[in-house]
């Protein structure tokens, strides 16, 4: 492995680290709500859970858009950029979904600002964690589909690692099961980063109506 191949791979880790201080462990998605109503209560169910979300959200909504975020800025496109951006955000179903990727967005955007990342600094709110990930991944010239990847698997990791303290799940449990939702992700990369303008959208009602309850849980570990 080259150098640059090297640094490229190190700054993927670090910008999918779960400890990239952006508040990851903050919002179920919606899992919590489902868990609680018996939606999701093993194994099986929280792997199809993930696996429609795998198929259709990323698929059909955050990868597309990663790539035309990334595209845009590395065009010096800023209108392009700012209507895929209102995209992305248009496209998050209820309040919480918006809260948690703007959330993040800003989070990160702050970070990379404090970093002295390049860029970091024109990004503004309401900001996708998609477009700060745009920009992380230009300033540190980690290929655009290298990025993609390392956002794609940090947000399967994320929810695999809610679903294993909420069921709860056995640590080896959850390690088998993302590494059987792999195989799903790396055909949702390969479909969504090569999606057309007009295939960009996808609706869970489930994943919506889970999400929106959330906020009305008696109990609950996760924001809303």
């Amino acid at each position: 492995m080259s150098e640059r191949s090297r640094a490229t791979l190190l700054r993927c880790l670090q910008l999918a680290s779960p400890s990239l201080p952006i508040g990851a462990y903050a919002y179920s998605q919606g899992l919590e709500m489902a868990i609680e109503l018996g939606w999701v209560r093993d194994v099986a169910t929280l792997s199809a859970w993930l696996g429609d979300q795998v198929e259709h959200s990323l698929t059909h909504v955050d990868l597309p858009l990663y790539a035309r975020l990334h595209d845009a800025l590395a065009a010096g496109d800023t209108a392009r950029f700012e209507h895929w951006q209102a995209e992305l955000v248009a496209q998050r179903e209820t309040r919480e979904l918006r809260a948690d990727d703007c959330d993040r967005g800003q989070a990160l955007a702050r970070l990379l600002r404090d970093l002295d990342v390049p860029g970091a600094a024109a990004l503004r709110a309401p900001l996708p964690l998609a477009a700060a990930f745009a920009c992380a991944a230009l300033a540190w010239s980690i290929p655009r589909d290298a990025a993609a990847e390392a956002y794609a698997f940090a947000w399967l990791e994320g929810q695999v690692l809610a679903g294993v303290k909420l069921i709860p799940l056995g640590q080896v449990a959850g390690q088998r099961l993302l590494g059987s939702l792999l195989e799903p992700l790396d055909r949702a990369l390969a479909r969504g980063l090569a999606l057309e303008d007009e295939d960009i959208g996808a609706s869970l009602p489930a994943l919506a109506m889970a999400s929106a309850l959330h906020e009305t849980q008696y109990t609950r570990l996760f924001r809303s």
